[in-house]
């Protein structure tokens, strides 16, 4: 992946992406949890490229991106690194988010 701006993920955002996979592999089918990757890559993808594509969600310049219809990814820019916060399920309650 080309990418203008370097991508760090946090323990938190890992430990929420590994959550999301283990979920998705027992409900979804190989094919869907294939094109979830995809988007995600596409996604990290255009913020790598654009960071400020996609709107500020929370105070400190937090924002969010919706990667496919029930999983946001949030992330702040810092200098020339894009430092992603969280992947969260948009059928959890809201303010379970922690960034």
């Amino acid at each position: 992946m080309k990418s203008g701006y370097k991508i760090l993920w946090t323990d938190h955002a890992l430990s929420e992406l590994n959550d999301t996979i283990e979920y998705l592999e027992k409900k979804w089918t190989e094919r869907e949890l294939k094109n979830f990757s995809r988007k995600l890559d596409h996604t990290i993808e255009l913020i790598s490229k654009n960071p400020e594509l996609f709107q500020v969600f929370k105070k400190n310049d937090v924002r969010r991106a919706v990667v496919a219809k029930f999983n946001n990814l949030c992330y702040r820019v810092n200098d020339d690194t894009i430092e992603i916060l969280s992947i969260f399920s948009n059928r959890q309650d809201p303010d379970k988010i922690k960034i």
